[in-house]
């Protein structure tokens, strides 16, 4: 059996898992079981292309929110909220606390690069 050997641990969006599995989709021909329905279910769900999507994460990082880790910025980037209310809810699931002028300014931010409906 194959034993697996982790070179990096950090949070990936959705968008950038849809980049990977493109490359690996590329490489391989075809995806495994579960690499294809991952891909069906990045296809669905992704609002953002990869470059838009770091993009953010820098306007995001750039705004210098105290106790906002990576893993925080990945789970707003794949929700895209679109009000402080709401970012307050998806950051509730996390151990972290933000004022609400930084719950503002992260809506706002967001705000510029949401997709139109």
């Amino acid at each position: 059996m194959v034993k697996p050997e982790i070179l990096e641990k950090r949070p990936v969006s959705i968008p950038e898992v849809k980049d990977m599995l493109k490359a690996i989709h590329k490489r391989d021909d075809e995806l495994s079981f579960r690499g294809g329905k991952t891909e069906d279910y990045v296809n669905e769900v992704a609002q953002l292309t990869s470059k838009k999507a770091k993009d953010l994460s820098k306007a995001i990082e750039d705004l210098d929110i105290p106790r906002l880790k990576p893993e925080h910025i990945v789970k707003i980037i794949d929700t895209l909220p679109d009000t402080p209310e709401h970012l307050k809810v998806i950051l509730s699931g996390f151990n972290v606390t933000i004022t609400k002028e930084n719950l503002k300014k992260i809506v706002d931010a967001l705000d510029e690069f949401r997709p139109a409906k």
